[in-house]
């Protein structure tokens, strides 16, 4: 029997588990932390999100210049991760946005079942065991029985960014696989929070909800909402603009999305003995949150306030440290996988999930494409242990190990 090796049990090294051990091989998953899957249990405190429901094409767009990954992906679309979640006993729906939920708004029952399938499809998992690259041919673990050393026939790296790292995701792989040659594109915050640096007044809004409002970074556009914070602005408007803004692009808000420049003026020349504050609350309906925005990055006003108001300048420190991201941008470049996933330099080993040097927004879209990639390594492994034949030189066993 062929054996197979991933190292992360996220959702991208589990699925790429299911994969080989579907197709025969003997699987090993390797995890650095106590238990499993700990960042897809965090995401899921809040309501796991496993995608969005809405038309192929659309949905692709969020993947950016990425055609491989697209590929990927529409091999594995937001309808066959439902039909998916279904498969393993979890029941799922459709929220108001789209986003698709497990009815139990949780990832631990999904995380349950699914380990329960791979347990009994034989896949073996190894907790506590800390990849630490490699010693020659051979992959080398810190393990609580001590060093491990590991020749499988494949392997499948799935370890994760360089984002909540007291989660597994440190980013540590990046030295040792650059040292081998393989081509990274430099870690990123994705999906990040922006820092802004308060005045007084602003405390009593901390923790207040932005609605109704129209983000605008370079050439995009995103309507939605995000809270003020202790910290600055979060939030899924936030996060899904915050990859422009990074990237050198000014931010501004359109407080009145829906009103023209000559409406807000319309509706503000009739002002009366109102004092600004209550003139601009009863005129424009903004609520206490956008009018202390507008305060807090609009003053000293100008004297025709339409234009603030509908390009009102979001002045921040930038994005949150990386640590805090809820992803990454950076890691593996495409153009040093083939087709399957394969490290061109490294035959034998494959590469999913978040070491993959791309983004996107939350809503699904991150964990669909984690998913996809890890099914589609997986696969792609399982084909090219089938293809090389013969015995493995130095097969891995779940018994005792080669050590150091």
């Amino acid at each position: 029997m062929k054996t197979a090796l991933v190292i992360g049990a996220g959702p991208a090294g589990l699925a790429a588990a299911e994969e080989l051990a579907r197709a025969g091989l003997s699987v090993t998953v390797a995890e650095a932390k106590p238990s499993p899957a700990r960042k897809f249990l965090m995401a899921g405190k809040s309501g796991l999100n496993l995608t969005k429901d809405e038309p192929l094409e659309p949905f692709l767009t969020h993947y950016g210049a990425r055609p491989l990954l697209r590929e990927i992906v529409a091999g594995f679309c937001p309808q066959a991760v439902q039909d998916w979640a279904r498969d393993l006993g979890q029941a799922v729906f459709t929220g108001s946005s789209g986003r698709v939920f497990p009815e139990a708004m949780k990832a631990s029952p999904l995380l349950r079942a699914w380990l329960g399938r791979l347990d009994r499809l034989g896949v073996a998992l190894k907790t506590r065991w800390r990849w630490t690259g490699w010693d020659r041919d051979a992959l080398r673990f810190d393990t609580p029985d001590g060093a491990v050393l590991l020749r499988p026939d494949v392997t499948v790296l799935a370890l994760g960014g360089a984002s909540w790292a007291r989660l597994g995701s440190d980013g540590a792989w990046a030295t040792w696989l650059a040292d081998r040659g393989v081509a990274l594109a430099p870690f990123k915050p994705a999906n990040a929070g922006l820092v802004v640096d308060w005045s007084d007044h602003m405390d009593r809004h901390f923790g207040a909800p932005v609605k109704a409002v129209s983000l605008r970074a370079g050439e995009r556009i995103v309507r939605g909402e995000f809270v003020i914070s202790a910290r600055g602005l979060e939030g899924s408007a936030i996060y899904a603009i915050c990859a422009d803004v990074r990237d050198g692009a000014d931010l501004t808000l359109d407080l009145c999305p829906d009103l023209t420049v000559d409406d807000i003026r319309m509706r503000l020349a009739k002002r009366g003995k109102a004092s600004l504050a209550n003139h601009l609350r009863k005129a424009l309906r903004l609520d206490p949150a956008r009018l202390a925005l507008l305060n807090e990055f609009g003053r000293p006003f100008p004297g025709d306030l339409a234009g603030l108001i509908k390009a009102l300048p979001v002045r921040h420190a930038g994005l949150r440290p990386m640590d805090e991201a809820i992803s990454t941008a950076g890691g593996v470049r495409f153009d040093a996988l083939d087709d399957g996933l394969m490290l061109r330099d490294l035959p034998g080993v494959f590469v999913a999930g978040e070491m993959l040097d791309w983004e996107a927004p939350t809503g699904g879209y991150l964990l669909t494409a984690c998913l996809a990639t890890g099914r589609h390594a997986g696969r792609a492994a399982a084909c090219f242990a089938a293809e090389a034949g013969g015995p493995a030189p130095s097969p891995l066993s779940l018994g005792p190990m080669a050590r150091q």
